[in-house]
């Protein structure tokens, strides 16, 4: 297949509510850097062959080979993967199946992002779990077969022995003096933070933040904390009832007209027209009415 990065922003195609695909770089690909990001859907990454790093809520991990790694829906993170040969089995989850398998203790670790590099028979059996995953994926098997088969397979995740973090460090130029203001735009969505106040939340200048933020995101504060809150709104469109002008308060927009039309240029639908998108795909993949 085509390499594409392994930390793009995804949404799961019309019908779907898994993706599992098959990545494989050549020895002589490039070294693939650091990229700070988040995205709608869960994801879960079984290594083959890898080596590097991965980063989330202030620590890092190494990466050796067959690690695992999950992370929760609109959680930042990133990898930096060193050059070489390296393979593994990309799963991107639609997040309203795990946040109702969440609900398991069994499932506990995995609610924040995590990192295990399993022993022998947890490898094998989450291993067999990914190939059958990767066969009902590719042979269009119903949703429901699918969901059972990821739930399998984080309960097996969820029992490795999570890896040895380290803190990072405190470097200006690391990204993790950014993340007093990406937890704050994560935890308190309804409240807008404006670029002076984002920087002093970090110790920061507003014009050093400005620019390490661009660095590091490829984008304005503003077009993140925008683009972050128009996510939330679209699961909380998908998984509750609420109002279509209560969600748009409760992710920090002025107005319900002004949300609709910043969803529209982000997603090419109205809120209404999302919400009953989702519905009738989550219908169709259930057999409900």
């Amino acid at each position: 297949m085509v390499l594409r990065p392994i930390c793009e922003p995804v949404e799961l195609p019309v019908g779907a509510s898994v993706i599992a695909e098959r990545v494989t770089v050549a020895p002589d690909a490039s070294r693939i850097g650091s990229f700070m990001h988040f995205h709608d859907v869960a994801e879960l990454v079984l290594f083959g062959r890898v080596r590097g790093e991965f980063a989330a809520d202030g620590y890092r991990h190494r990466l050796h080979d067959r690690s695992i790694v999950f992370v929760p829906s609109m959680r930042h993170h990133d990898y930096a993967l060193e050059r070489g040969a390296m393979d593994w089995l990309l799963v991107q989850i639609d997040p309203y199946i795990v946040e109702s398998l969440g609900l398991s203790a069994d499932l506990s670790a995995l609610a924040r992002p995590f990192c295990a590099v399993p022993d022998r028979r947890s490898r094998g059996r989450i291993a067999m779990l990914g190939e059958w995953l990767v066969d009902a994926v590719s042979s269009e098997t119903s949703n429901t077969a699918v969901e059972r088969i990821i739930e399998l397979l984080l309960l097996a995740v969820a029992e490795a022995e999570p890896s040895v973090p380290v803190a990072c460090s405190d470097a200006p130029a690391r990204s993790e003096r950014l993340l007093p203001a990406l937890e704050r735009l994560r935890t308190m969505p309804s409240e807008p933070l404006s670029l002076e106040s984002a920087a002093t939340l970090c110790r920061l200048s507003p014009t050093y933040f400005s620019r390490r933020f661009r660095q590091l995101f490829g984008m304005t504060f503003s077009d993140y904390s925008r683009i972050h809150r128009l996510h939330l709104a679209a699961r909380r469109l998908v998984g509750s009832g609420a109002e279509i002008s209560e969600i748009a308060f409760n992710v920090g927009f002025s107005s319900p007209a002004h949300f609709t039309a910043r969803f529209r240029e982000r997603f090419g639908m109205t809120p209404r027209a999302y919400r009953a998108s989702a519905r009738a795909r989550a219908g169709q993949g259930r057999g409900i009415e």
